[in-house]
């Protein structure tokens, strides 16, 4: 293992057990990203401009319609990549994703909310099932020793696509970026058709009709092997700390009186150090699927947040509006520059090896519900979250107090990982 391993693993991008994959992944990341970020300009700079509160919450019900689906079809989309082919799934998806981004197409050039929702519904739909199918067919395809570096791949092209389409959303005009939607669509549809055959193993489950029952089937399934859950739990914490630190850039960047260039490179650090991060601890590791590195980075996140909260407690914003080169000058930015680094680049490490359990633990002929199972507790995190973030800003509470309350909440699953590196149960029968 060690640097001739990590440079072997890094062909898989030239491998068609690996590339198509992580292009469809990347292609689809990109896409979702450049529509929500498309529409909420549109709202934001068109439909209801001067209107600011009306704008925020729009995008704050653009979240819940985006991640209803998650709620709603995680059980059936776990449960179909079970049961078929998980090539077969990428390609229906991807080819439903020409259909959906014609409609988004149609719903920015009408400047209907109404339809621009619906849209974004069914993006959140497509994604919904195709994320059980990409993490599960990983292990299919890649030997156990590549299973660590191809995940870490996985991880920085998808935090690389979501900046890339972000910035893309907000840089088009209304007009190129359906075109784009659309091209990129057609793209991900000709990538996945050269996905190999990952047939589904034995016993393949039906189909059930009743999704609250099958939802909490995956998860009570998932929840009978303590460590496949602790990772679960882990993955959670990650995309809930993700997402409200995202969230609060706009807010950060408006208070120091910067402009949107600031909040590009806020996003930028963000989403840089989570792939930097992601491909670190795949070369640390050398190909060992192992929670090594885990407690360290999620103490070392932690331990960031909060700091990055007393950072901000202490800057004094700007008398008029600056750009990147400004905002560097002031006092306390390169510290908050470098915090925002470290919770990246301690995420990516925290987070992918999380991922590589996560696809290891169970048995393979319920790997696909299994992470589903993940994505419905990924939700439901994101949303008690949100709602304790709403209860501290509504109470008073400020960026920093924020940041550093939610710094401390991690000092929980910083305890918690160490449970990952006890010895393993043996894996559940199913």
């Amino acid at each position: 293992m060690g640097d001739a391993m990590w440079t072997r693993n890094l062909t898989l991008l030239g491998k068609r057990r690996f590339a198509p994959l992580f292009a469809t992944q990347f292609l689809g990341a990109f896409n979702d990203n450049l529509y929500r970020s498309a529409m909420l300009f549109l709202i934001a700079f068109a439909l209801l401009r001067g209107q600011a509160d009306r704008a925020a919450l729009v995008a704050v019900i653009s979240g819940g319609v985006f991640i209803l689906p998650f709620f709603l079809f995680s059980s059936v989309a776990g449960q179909l990549a079970d049961r078929v082919d998980k090539a077969r799934v990428a390609q229906g998806v991807k080819l439903a994703e020409i259909g959906i981004m014609g409609a988004g197409a149609l719903a920015l050039d009408s400047g209907s909310i109404a339809l621009l929702m619906v849209v974004l519904f069914a993006m959140g739909t497509h994604s919904t099932i195709f994320g059980p199918m990409k993490y599960s067919i990983l292990p299919q395809h890649l030997a156990k020793t590549e299973l660590m570096s191809g995940t870490g791949i996985v991880e920085a092209g998808t935090f690389l696509a979501i900046l890339a389409g972000q910035l893309a959303g907000g840089l088009l005009s209304t007009a190129h970026a359906t075109l784009a939607m659309i091209g990129v669509a057609a793209i991900g549809f000709g990538t996945s058709l050269f996905i190999p055959p990952a047939p589904a193993a034995s016993p393949r489950p039906a189909i059930e009709a009743n999704l609250v029952a099958a939802t909490a089937r995956i998860i009570g399934h998932a929840r009978r092997n303590r460590h496949l859950f602790l990772a679960i739990l882990g993955i959670t914490w990650f995309f809930s700390l993700g997402a409200v630190l995202t969230q609060q850039f706009v807010p950060l960047v408006s208070h120091l009186n910067g402009t949107s260039q600031v909040g590009a490179l806020f996003l930028g650090l963000f989403s840089i150090g989570v792939a930097i991060g992601s491909l670190t601890v795949s070369r640390l590791l050398g190909g060992e699927i192992s929670a090594r590195y885990v407690p360290m980075a999620a103490l070392i996140l932690a331990l960031a947040v909060i700091d990055l909260g007393l950072t901000v407690r202490g800057l004094v914003p700007a008398a008029a509006p600056i750009g990147v080169r400004a905002f560097m000058d002031l006092p306390g930015s390169w510290r908050l520059t470098a915090d925002l680094l470290a919770i990246a680049m301690a995420g990516g490490v925290f987070v992918v090896p999380l991922y590589a359990l996560l696809q290891t633990l169970g048995d393979a002929a319920n790997r696909s519900r299994d992470v589903a199972a993940n994505n419905v507790v990924n939700a439901a995190g994101m949303v008690l979250v949100s709602v304790l973030v709403a209860f501290l800003l509504g109470a008073g509470a400020g960026s920093a107090t924020l940041f550093v309350v939610l710094g401390g909440f991690g000092l929980i699953p910083a305890g918690m990982a160490r449970g990952l590196n006890e010895t393993r149960p043996r894996r559940s029968a199913g």
